[in-house]
């Protein structure tokens, strides 16, 4: 069994949620991305997912937005990525997931792309700008180099698109909770329960919300109705202020934990049943 789908069968034998946090690659520099992926995983947290600087990206909000220009304007190149984790190599970590612009694994060339992401030690992607119904090439590659190529499910997605997408889908399904770009909202819809219910028969695959979750009562508000959940712009807003410089660095590194450990315990938190 593959890392992620392990890693949902167990939490799943648990009753437990799984807390999968997001981090921009090269914010404020790479060594600081394996120092924070360590971090993370001291956490207790499940899957971490990784994003790939890109200058256009489709679904980001400002926050990993402004992440993504820091890491741009330090000259990151995708071979500093994959050797920054390739430094990780032998350490107990959760499962990695590489959330990528398809326009970059094009220019770097699928095949080369999906080798160089199984050395650095991922277990997944996601590839946000390639239509879901139009990923069977790209699913086939991955399952050749044993990765995971897990798509995304959007409120809009009409329901013969979702038979599509699902059918080049491995690892969990990325529900995104509300329409519109990433960062942390005020309150889920009330349309999402709904969504996640009508999803759920059609696979046999874990569910894992993300977009505009932030908070301890939003990840307490999806137990029993998802299996995973993602948190990216509140996860990113703090390690902002390690480029910004209002808080000592030991500051910043504290509190990051004292929260992710938050957020990880709420999601562990046993479903009755």
């Amino acid at each position: 069994m593959r890392p992620i789908a392990a890693t949902f069968d167990s939490l799943r034998s648990r009753r437990q949620t799984a807390f999968m946090p997001f981090l921009a690659a090269g914010d404020p520099d790479i060594s600081t991305t394996v120092e924070l992926i360590r971090l993370l995983a001291g956490c207790g947290v499940d899957l971490i997912e990784i994003g790939f600087p890109y200058s256009d990206p489709i679904a980001d909000g400002p926050v990993i937005q402004e992440a993504y220009t820091r890491a741009l304007a330090k000259k990151i190149r995708l071979s500093d990525i994959f050797a920054g984790l390739e430094a990780l190599a032998g350490e107990k970590l959760p499962p990695l997931l590489a959330m990528v612009a398809y326009a970059i694994v094009y220019r770097a060339g699928p095949k080369e792309f999906l080798a160089a992401a199984r050395r650095a030690g991922f277990s997944g992607l996601i590839v946000p700008d390639l239509p879901g119904d139009q990923a069977a090439e790209l699913f086939a590659l991955a399952q050749a180099h044993e990765l995971d190529l897990v798509q995304l499910v959007a409120p809009t997605t009409t329901p013969d698109r979702v038979e599509r997408i699902l059918k080049s889908s491995s690892g969990f399904i990325y529900c995104i909770a509300v329409a519109g770009t990433t960062g942390v909202r005020e309150a889920l819809p009330h349309e999402l329960k709904a969504e996640l219910e009508s999803l759920r028969p059609k696979t046999k695959l874990p569910l894992a919300v993300g977009f505009g979750i932030g908070r301890a009562d939003q990840i307490e508000s999806l137990r029993g109705l998802a299996d995973g959940v993602i948190v990216g712009s509140a996860i990113v807003r703090q390690i902002s202020r390690l480029s910004s410089g209002d808080a000592p660095r030991a500051v910043v590194m504290q509190e990051l934990e004292q929260f992710t450990r938050e957020l990880a315990a709420t999601a562990h938190k046993r479903t009755a049943g």
